[in-house]
Order: C-alpha cells, then structure tokens, then sequence
C-alpha cells in the first residue's frame, strides 16, 4: 500500500493542476503601447486590468536614447549605443520611432515588437525588464519604409501553434518569427484576398491598414484594421476573408489594439479616440463601451496570450461571424479633385448632398486625424476648399464626411504629393 501512495498523490496532482489549467491560462490583462501624455508619441509601456479597466504606471519609459539594450542572440549587452542613418540615437531607444506592433509570449514571459519605422523585431524579458534587439537577422527586409507606409508592421500576435505573426499594413507580407531559444524570422509572402470579399481588400489602404490581430485556437487569425474592418486569416492557406465592420463605435474611433478577454469578447483601443474602449462580439461584430478606469490612455496596441475560443472542437465548430455589408461612398454626391494633391489644397464638391451640418475628417493610414473641419450644405452643387498644412508628410489618407449622429456618408482615398 505505501508503494502506491506516491504514485496516487502523483496522479492526484497531475488531475488537480488540468483541472486548474483552463482558468489560470486566461489572461485578466493585456499589455499596452501608449502615449504619456494626450497626443504625445506611443512609447510607453503599462498593463490594463481588463477586469476594473485601470492602468498601471509606466513599466518603460520606450523613448530613451540611453537605453541598456543586449543583443537577442549573444544575450549580452551592446558596447555602443545603436545608431540609425534617418532617426539617429532613437534607434536605440526601446520604442523609438514609435510601436504599432506588440505580442505577449507568456510561455517565455516575453513582449515581442517592432518600431514602427526601424526594421527590426525586439523582445522585453518581463523578469527583467531588459530590451534585446535582434541585429542577425531583418524582420522585413524593408529598411526604407514607403510613403504610404504599407510596408510598415503594425499588426503582431503569437498564435496557436506558439509561433509569433504580424503583417505589413499593405498585406503583402505575412511574417512568422519562432519564440523558442533560436529565433528564426520566416516571410511567408502576402495575403490573398477570398473571392467572397467583393471588392473590400486586405491590401486597400482605405479600409485594411492598421489595426491589430488576434489569434483563435484553431490556425486563424483575425485582422482589425484602422478602419474598423475585421479579416480572417487562414495562417495555412494564406487568404483573408473579409467578414464585416464592427457597428457601435464613435465615428472618429480607429482600432489599433486588440485582445481577447475571458468571456471570449474583443477589446478594442483606439490611438486617436481616449474616452472609451470597446468590447465586440464576435458573432455580431457588434461594439459595446468597455469600462475603464482612471486615465485613459491613447493606445496603439494592446496584446495579451488569450486566443478566440472557436466552439466545440470535437464538432468542427468556429467562431460564427456573420458576414456585414460596409458602407459604401454616397453615389456621384461628393467628389474630390484634384486627386493627387500636389499643393497641399484640394475642392469638395457636394451634388445633391441633404442640406444640413457635415464634418469632413482626414486621416493617415495608422487612423490618426490630421484635419477636422465643418461644413454646412445650403445648396445642390456647393464647393469646398480644404487646405492641409505643408508639415503633412506625402502619402495616401482617407477623407471621411459625416452627417447628423456621426452616420458616416462618404470615404475616399487621398493621395499627397
């Protein structure tokens, strides 16, 4: 009898921590990029409670130039400070140029990123809080960032099968980096949109850049851009199926952060809109406010282990979205011209348009808002000059118009030369 007691306390515990294994691998928190102050640049590190929506004090100050950074591959700590050509000593700062693109590896006790403008991938060890950069080997291969920014890494998550992903705004490369002891940075090439998307692509900047990922239990990941799209992405197969917009958000809400929280719900936070976070229902794709707590910080990215719970494996089950028609541009009412801009000033010319108060918004590819100006339609071919400051760098924006409760009535890209 004594014999088999051991092996009996053994089983006993081995029964007792499966049990336990399912709670305790849920994650009540997420991490966060933010800013520290209103408006300032997204470099700080904190932590949420996603159970009292409260902030915890900066964990990394992302911006230090003088920061102690050790290489990911000797481990050991650089003898200089790393330097860049374009952006100088914030090359070795942490965050510096900014982060979009962050996961949790809780397996290591790890956050993986990368600055948005410096190609490189990082991790922070969380026991120590120490920074290494991996210098062996380019995280894109792309050290010139375009000016559309599509080939920036916004979007990162460590999926299902322990492996960490993240995407270029533009789709065209889905990057897989291992998260064991030898790190290996794989492109797996671009995204292919589905047939059923009907014109809404993975690669359009107006609709799919920005955002975040998620990842589910069963190979797949989830793309909300900037604009509020959501995508699934087969990671196998390599093709994004459009799956709707996510309804109930401010009309000046961009997502940028994304995590799964326990009741196997989406929070959603926004670098541009502060006052509220959104939870959104994965079946509706329905946004309903998240409460929080305290300071509400402006946040580029959130990421956290938790991975969409797509039903009863044994069954063949997945998450069941349902497919939601985006809106569309309002017919021949409103167009822009010229388009390219070339002078920093563009007409609106309203046709037809229901007389009333309109706000016309501007923004980048990452969802920050460059331009807000009202408008008030009294007459059938009205036009509008818009005027953008000459400290707007080149690229491609979306120019959105609302009208009453913020129903948005036309969006169209702008290109900036």
């Amino acid at each position: 009898m004594r014999k088999r007691l051991p092996s009996l306390t053994i089983l006993l515990g081995t029964l007792l921590l499966a049990q336990a294994t399912p709670a305790q691998q849920t994650d009540r928190f997420a991490y966060a990029v933010t800013d520290v102050q209103p408006g300032a640049n997204w470099s700080f590190l904190r932590k949420l409670n996603l159970n009292t929506g409260e902030y915890s004090q900066v964990l990394m100050s992302g911006d230090n130039i003088n920061f102690v950074a050790y290489d990911a591959t000797s481990r050991k700590q650089f003898e200089t400070p790393l330097t860049d050509k374009t952006y100088g000593q914030l090359a070795n700062a942490p965050f510096g140029t900014g982060v979009a693109a962050m996961a949790f590896d809780k397996k290591n006790n790890r956050i993986y990123y990368t600055p948005m403008f410096i190609d490189q991938l990082r991790y922070i060890d969380i026991k120590t809080m120490k920074a290494y950069y991996v210098t062996d080997q380019a995280f894109t291969g792309k050290a010139n960032k375009s000016t559309d920014q599509g080939n920036i890494v916004t979007r990162m998550v460590i999926a299902a099968d322990g492996n960490g992903y993240a995407m270029t705004n533009d789709g065209s490369q889905l990057i897989r980096f291992t998260t064991g002891k030898k790190l290996t940075i794989t492109d797996l090439g671009a995204i292919a949109d589905d047939q059923s998307n009907k014109g809404v692509s993975i690669h359009n900047s107006c609709s799919s850049y920005g955002g975040d990922i998620v990842a589910d239990d069963e190979g797949n990941l989830y793309v909300f851009s900037a604009r509020n799209h959501v995508f699934r992405v087969n990671i196998e197969t390599k093709v994004a199926t459009h799956l709707g917009t996510i309804s109930g958000l401010p009309s000046n809400f961009t997502v940028n952060g994304a995590v799964v929280n326990e009741n196997n719900q989406v929070v959603v936070a926004s670098a541009m809109e502060s006052n509220s976070y959104f939870s959104v229902d994965m079946k509706t794709l329905v946004a309903t406010p998240y409460k929080l707590t305290g300071t509400v910080w402006h946040t580029s990215d959130l990421g956290n282990s938790n991975m969409l719970v797509s039903g009863n494996k044994a069954k063949g089950g997945t998450v069941d979205l349902i497919s939601r028609q985006t809106p569309g541009n309002n017919d021949n009412t409103i167009s822009i011209f010229p388009n390219p801009v070339t002078n920093n000033q563009f007409m609106m010319q309203f046709s037809q348009l229901a007389p009333g108060d309109y706000t016309i918004r501007i923004t980048d590819v990452m969802g920050r808002e460059i331009m807000q100006q009202p408008v008030t339609i009294s007459n059938d071919n009205q036009t509008q000059l818009i005027r953008l400051s000459s400290a707007n760098a080149r690229g491609v924006y979306l120019v959105k118009v609302t009208g009453a409760a913020g129903k948005a009535v036309y969006s169209s890209k702008l290109v900036l030369q």
